[in-house]
Parts: structure tokens; sequence; C-alpha cells
């Protein structure tokens, strides 16, 4: 009988420290956290893949525990690990997404059409990781800058002509920039605010480098969509954070930019774009989309504890039918793959305890983590044509919020019979 029980190696020294109790205060209002969320128990940094001469090696592994702040309601990780070491060297390259990429080039002519941004404009993006979105800007002859804090990632977007600046944003950086003459007449930061430790600061570098009408665009995964669909994978030490309307709307206020507008996105499992403009002397009009929003949070339970209380529980039945399915496929004879090596499936892989006995491998289009290994599982990662050489009975989709786009990929193996999985919720056939 196969043990699929979370196997929880001996830790060295540094993380065996780190698994001690921490009573950390809210990175936003400063109180003290006491409500778990959710504990999704020890697991490895999710973008931290392995070559082959590390699988030797002990992995460190940090508490993955979410708190609910009783103050503010932010969601939010206690700090385990550095950013500089999270996204020092990093291996997410947003351009090998087409559905990202169209996303972005959507929202590069929006923003053009909405605001007026030309030729003597100045768009900042906070992030910009390998110029995926910047570049839709500079074809429109928009002058531009990224802001981004991996170096490797950097690099590509300098080759593709995007200027960028190997920095971590926050009130430092933006006074430098201030110093420099450079006031931002729209300001992005897509995915990016989740990953911000110190959110004051953070917030505080977009109030000063914003140009007096200037506008910030926010996106990031919407926390009323995680709870509704129990995206438990969204969670990972990347992400220290995560947002309700009315938690991110006290944030910007206390800092004196107003949300005068937001959009809900399909992105990433369901997402927010939010709109601000400073506090005092914004020229646009609070969008009734900004009141409606706020409503509905609050009449779900999120301006209150009750409305986090039983996600854990939940969790766990998700995790427990994911192992039933693919035990029965095991047993049954049945081969699963997986596509795709994100780090919201190294989360779910690690909660689960799912190794290649269940899973027999990952692909994935990225060159940066192909002949590499999944952290924690240790599942090897192939280029996507090894699926068609193998021609397994079910393709497990971890990245499940592009499905549509990668069962298009895909699609040569229903020659074979292949099903395709999303995992979230719980194990689905879709078609």
């Amino acid at each position: 009988m196969l043990n699929h029980e979370p196997v929880v190696r001996s830790l060295n020294a540094a993380a065996t420290v780190a698994r001690q109790e921490r009573h950390s205060g809210c990175r936003f209002c400063g109180a003290q956290l006491r409500q778990v969320f959710l504990d999704l128990g020890l697991s490895p940094l999710a973008n931290t893949y392995l070559r082959e001469e590390d699988l030797q090696r002990e992995e460190l592994r940090f508490p993955l525990r979410v708190y609910v702040c009783g103050e503010c309601f932010l969601v939010q990780l206690e700090d385990w690990e550095s950013p500089e070491n999270i996204f020092g060297d990093y291996a997410y390259f947003s351009s090998y997404s087409e559905s990202w990429l169209r996303h972005a080039k959507t929202y590069v002519g929006a923003m053009i059409d909405r605001f007026g941004i030309g030729s003597q404009s100045k768009v900042v993006e906070i992030a910009s990781n390998d110029g995926y979105l910047l570049q839709y800007f500079v074809d429109r002859e928009v002058p531009v800058l990224g802001i981004e804090p991996a170096r490797n990632v950097a690099v590509v977007a300098r080759d593709r002509g995007i200027p960028t600046r190997v920095d971590f944003f926050g009130e430092a950086t933006a006074r430098t920039l201030r110093r420099e003459g450079l006031r931002a007449d729209l300001l992005i930061g897509n995915n990016v605010l989740a990953h911000v430790p110190n959110l004051n600061d953070f917030v505080k570098g977009l109030k000063i480098l914003l140009a007096e009408q200037g506008i910030v665009t926010m996106e990031f995964p919407h926390l009323m969509r995680l709870c509704a669909e129990c995206q438990l994978d969204t969670i990972y030490h990347e992400h220290f954070s995560y947002f309700s309307f009315i938690a991110v709307e006290k944030i910007f206020a206390a800092h004196g930019l107003t949300l005068f507008d937001v959009e809900e996105l399909s992105t990433h499992g369901g997402s927010l774009r939010i709109f601000a403009q400073h506090s005092a002397g914004g020229r646009h009009r609070i969008s009734r989309r900004v009141e409606d929003l706020r409503k509905r949070e609050m009449d779900a339970g999120f301006a209150g504890l009750g409305g986090y209380r039983a996600f854990e529980e939940r969790a766990e039945q998700t995790k427990r039918k994911l192992v039933e399915f693919l035990v029965t496929a095991k047993q049954t004879g049945k081969r699963v793959v997986g596509y795709g090596a994100p780090a919201k499936g190294n989360t779910l892989l690690n909660y689960c305890g799912i190794t290649r006995d269940l899973v027999e491998y990952t692909v994935d289009r990225s060159p940066h983590k192909q002949g590499r290994f999944l952290p924690g599982t240790h599942i090897p990662i192939y280029e996507p044509e090894r699926i068609n050489a193998t021609k397994p009975d079910y393709i497990l989709i971890l990245p499940w919020n592009l499905k549509h786009e990668i069962i298009d990929q895909l699609s040569f193996a229903r020659a074979w019979g292949a099903q395709f999985v999303v995992p979230i919720p719980e194990p689905q056939i879709v078609q």
C-alpha cells in the first residue's frame, strides 16, 4: 500500500530556527496576528528549481502558515525568507504565456485610449520582468522604464530594448528617481503587490513617484475568488499578502492614494485591477464599481473574521480528493504526468505529498526550467514534446488558470485518448 502522507525531511539548523514560533505583527497596521487562515505545513520556496546534483542535499523548508489580521483583515504570511533570496535570481519569465501577452497588449491599448497616454507621457512598471508589457508601449512610442529586482530577468528585458533598472522598489528608489527628474504619469504593478514584505514602504514609494495627475494601476489575485474556489495553491512564500478590496483600499488611503475604480479580471483564477490617484487633487470621479465591490465583500464576511474561518477545512477536502484521484489512477494502471512547473503547482504538490510515483514528470515551455526538478517533490521537468513520446493517460494541468491555452497546445494528445485534469477546487476532467 502506497503511503502518500506528506513527508517532512529533517531540517538543517537554519530551517530548524525557521520552525520556531514567531509573534509577527501585521505588515500594514502592526496588530498582533492571532487568527490562522490556513496552515500548509512546511514547504520549500516555490521557485527553487533543483539541478540533479541538488537532489542529494537537504532542502530548506519553511512554514507556509497564513494569518488574517483581526484589525485590518489583511491576509498574510510570516516573513521566513528575504525578497533578495527569493527574487535575486528568478526562474519566472512572463513572456512564455501567450494568453498573458495578449492580456498585456490589451491593457496597453486600454490605458492609451482611456487616459491619453502618449509620447509625452512617462510610464513606469514595477516588477517589469522580461519586458512582456512595456514592449507594447515602446511599440506605440511611449517612453518607459522598467524596475525589476531579478538581474537575470532584467538582462532579457534590456536585450529587447526595454530600459530597465535592477532594484527593489520602495520609498528610497522612488526618491532617487524623483531626484533624477522622473514622475510617472502611469505607474504599473502587475502581480507585484502580493510579493512585497514592507507594504507601507512600497505604497509610500508609489505616492512619491506618481505625477500630480498620474494614475496607478495594480493587478493582484482577488482574495474573495481565492476563498470561493479554494485556490489554496495561490499561497506560497513569494506571496507575502493576499488582498480583499477592503484591505487594499485601507492601505492605499493611509498613504494619500484613493482608489477611484476597480475591474474584476479572469487572470490568475480571478484578479482585481485597481486604479489609484492622489487623494488631494485627483481628477477622476470614483466609479460605482468601487462601492459595489466593497459592499459585496462586506456581505461575504470579509470585513470580519467570520469570512475566513472555514477555509482550512475546505483546503483539506481539496487535498484528499486530489490524492484519491491520483492513487486510483495508479492502482488502475493509468499514467499521469503534469503540465507546467508553476509556483502554485509546487505548493499544491508539496501540501498533498505528491511525488513522482503518482505524477511521473511534468513539462514546461520555459528552457529555464527544463532539465531541473520541482522543489520538494523532485518531479523532473522536461520539454513539452515528451508528452507525445510517452503518451500518458492523464495530463494534470498545474497552471490551471491557463487551462484553455494549454489544452489548445496539447490538442494532439486527444489522438490516443489522453484526458486533461485540473486539480482546483477538486480534480475535474476538462475538455
